[in-house]
């Protein structure tokens, strides 16, 4: 199975996941975070710098729960940028 690229969307949105746990975090070390969501810290070390920007959604879930933040405030970061319209849809009629 070959895996398709990602989009610099998607490559962004990773970032930004890995910069709001680092800053959840806070002073906690990596490892004692690691540890408490059930994961490895290389796995963390590699969310928390966009290495691995699409982490399966189990992880992300621990890590939140581990780190006292909201699914929510996740869920917003993966929200897609608001759609530019396209020709044709500004419903104006066509020539």
């Amino acid at each position: 199975m070959v895996r398709t690229p990602l989009t610099p969307w998607e490559r962004e949105r990773g970032e930004r996941l890995g910069a709001l746990l680092r800053a959840a975090r806070g002073e906690r070390s990596m490892v004692e975070v690691a540890a408490a969501a059930g994961l490895s810290a290389e796995t963390l070390r590699k969310i928390e710098t966009g290495r691995a920007p699409t982490p399966a959604f189990f992880t992300v879930a621990a890590l939140v729960g581990t780190l006292g933040l909201s699914l929510d405030e996740v869920a917003a970061l993966a929200a897609p940028p608001a759609a530019e319209p396209t020709a044709g849809t500004s419903g104006g009629a066509a020539a």
